[in-house]
């Protein structure tokens, strides 16, 4: 029976950057398509037990604290600027930066600890900011911004800058020099804490995680089959460890032969086919697996 809408569990999303669309992308490939009920909808299906409501990642935090939605989608360092209680439920990937600390090229700072009390430092992420800088024992004063915190030095609005940093790029164009990493971040499935306590909410969020997981499993592993030699299976199962050890297969109408299946790691695919072929496999196929649940 289909869930009322009351009853269905509301899934916070950003709704544009760099979150978004892959954010959007996993939950399709979990089996959660939206349904879009009009261009630019705040609210739409999302299968039949879950509702997406479509909001700034900035804000999914508070919206999944204060009960809005019982569970979101968005950045760690969005969770940790926002310093709210949310449960953290599954690092999902992507969306992959650091939080550094950066200086003018000519600045005289080999770290942030050398940055003496009263230093302006420019950042749309003051809470952070200020928290590791206290770790460390410095005054700093805060100049809050929002983009282009890199110009801020130049601007001679700040000594220093905290911001998000993937390549580095963005930081070499402005002369700017890395001397310091905060945190490490990347796309996270929160949730409500006090909404994992209730029977049916915490069920309906434990089955998402758990769909959602199982294709991020799956983006690391091939599933790969081969006919080989009887006579080889102690060595096959060497190469094909697998999760629980290879599927062995009989193969009709073929006596010295067996089917091989298992589950291997993405990275080691040409290893394992060129091991598997100096034992006499024959017919080896490589192919992807959507979802995989232990």
């Amino acid at each position: 029976m289909r869930t009322t809408e009351s009853e269905r569990i509301r899934v916070a999303l950003p709704n544009k950057g760099r979150l978004s669309e892959k954010a959007m992308t996993l939950l399709e490939q979990a089996g959660l398509r939206p349904t879009f009920r009009s261009d630019g909808a705040l609210l739409t299906d999302l299968g039949p037990d879950f509702l997406a409501l479509f909001v700034r990642a900035a804000d999914i935090p508070e919206y999944v604290a204060d009960g809005a939605a019982e569970v979101g989608i968005t950045g760690a360092d969005l969770v940790s600027e926002s310093g709210r209680d949310v449960v953290d439920l599954l690092d999902l990937g992507f969306g992959t930066c650091r939080m550094a600390v950066a200086v003018r090229e000519e600045a005289p700072f080999g770290s942030a600890a050398d940055l003496p009390a009263g230093t302006r430092v420019a950042t749309s992420f003051p809470r952070i900011a200020r928290r590791y800088f206290e770790s460390l024992g410095t005054g700093i004063d805060i100049a809050p911004v929002t983009g282009a915190t890199e110009i801020a030095p130049h601007l001679g609005v700040a000594d220093a800058i905290v911001d998000l940093v993937s390549t580095g790029s963005t930081l070499r164009i402005h002369k700017l020099r890395e001397i310091d990493t905060i945190m490490t971040s990347s796309a996270r499935l929160v949730a409500n804490r006090g909404c994992l306590d209730d029977p049916r909410v915490g069920r309906a969020i434990g089955e998402l995680s758990a769909a959602v997981e199982s294709v991020l499993r799956a983006e690391r592993k091939r599933y790969l089959m081969a006919n080989v030699p009887r006579t080889k299976l102690a060595e096959v199962r060497a190469v094909l460890p697998g999760i629980n050890g290879p599927t062995i297969v009989e193969v009709l109408d073929g006596d010295d032969w067996v089917a091989a299946h298992a589950v291997v790691d993405g990275d080691d695919i040409v290893q394992t086919i060129a091991r598997l072929k100096s034992l006499g496999a024959e017919g080896i196929l490589v192919t992807r697996i959507e979802r995989l649940m232990p």
